[in-house]
C-alpha cells in the first residue's frame, strides 16, 4: 500500500521541536552549572542585562530577560539577598521598582563573563561556526 501524502507522519516525540529544545536546554544547563555553580542562568541573565543597560524597572528587566513578573521578582529578591543588585523606588512613578547592579554584582559579572562565553562555546561545540550562527539565527526567528 502506498503512503498517503495527505496524511501526516505518525507523531514521534523525538522529532518534536519542544522536545529537542528541552534536551538542548538540559545540556546547556548542565554545562552552565558545572562552570558557574553559584548562580543560576536566570540570575546571571539579570546581571548581564543590567551590565548592558544600567538600571531598569523590574518589569522591563523581566521583559528583556524573558521572565514573567513572578520569576523576575524571585530572581531579583535572591540577588538582593546576596548583595549583587540593589532595588529602589522610581523617583517619577513610586509604584515602579528599579533594579541596579551593586559594585559586588558588577565585579561578579566581570569575573563570570569569560566563563559565560566558554559555556556558549561548549554548548555549540558539536556544530561548525556556520552551523552555530545559523542555529542562533533560526531560533531568533521563532522567538
Amino acid at each position: 500500500m502506498k503512503p498517503n501524502p495527505n496524511k501526516p507522519a505518525p507523531y514521534r516525540l523525538d522529532d518534536q521541536i519542544g522536545f529537542v529544545l528541552r534536551r538542548a536546554t538540559q545540556r546547556h544547563l548542565a554545562i552552565f552549572s558545572a562552570r558557574i555553580g553559584d548562580l543560576t542562568p536566570t540570575q546571571f541573565a539579570v546581571l548581564a542585562k543590567l551590565c548592558d543597560t544600567g538600571p531598569l524597572s523590574q518589569n522591563a528587566l523581566g521583559r528583556l530577560t524573558a521572565m514573567d513578573a513572578a520569576t523576575v521578582k524571585g530572581v531579583v529578591d535572591r540577588l538582593v539577598k546576596r548583595g549583587l543588585v540593589t532595588t529602589g523606588r522610581d523617583k517619577v512613578d513610586r509604584r515602579r521598582t528599579i533594579v541596579d547592579l551593586s559594585p559586588e554584582g558588577r565585579a561578579a559579572y566581570r569575573d563570570l563573563a569569560a566563563r559565560a562565553h566558554d559555556i556558549t562555546a561548549e554548548t555549540l561545540a558539536p556544530l561548525s561556526q556556520a552551523e552555530a550562527a545559523l542555529l542562533l539565527q533560526l531560533l531568533d526567528r521563532i522567538t
